[in-house]
């Protein structure tokens, strides 16, 4: 699973996903690619079930880009413990996803081959998710 190496602070307040993407919006490195619509929390967890997911699907051709990172250290209380005693340690690692922010991308396959494995990521994302593919600069 994916999480930072190192960071500055140990725990992080949760913040506001508000806006669209303004970065990471288009396709970079690959030749499709799978783009959030809507803001949400992605999991390392999730992230990591839909790079197996496409890999899995992908049988070792093409190439598989993945986009975001799991940099936000997400705390949760224990069930049935009393309220104060400070705040807790860090549960899981996620990454903050705004509307608009590619996902994940891929390289090397056919369109047809690469919308069946995009598909079978966005089963795995907790956002809604659309299919794009490369904007060839004219």
């Amino acid at each position: 699973m994916k999480m930072p190496k190192r960071i500055k602070f140990r725990k992080q307040q949760r913040g506001t996903l508000k806006g669209r993407a303004t970065r990471g919006n288009y396709v970079a490195f690959g030749d499709y690619g799978l783009q959030s619509l809507e803001a949400h929390w992605i999991s390392a967890r999730q992230i990591e079930a839909g790079r197996i997911a496409a890999q899995h699907f992908l049988r070792r051709q093409g190439k598989v880009f993945i986009r975001i990172f799991p940099d936000k250290p997400v705390s949760k209380k224990p069930l049935e413990t009393r309220m104060g005693k400070g705040k807790a340690d860090t549960n899981f690692w996620a990454a903050c996803v705004k509307p608009g922010t590619v996902l994940y991308e891929i390289a090397g396959v056919q369109e047809t081959i690469a919308k069946q494995a995009l598909a079978r990521i966005a089963h795995k994302m907790p956002v809604r998710c659309r299919f794009v593919g490369r904007r060839l600069a004219v």
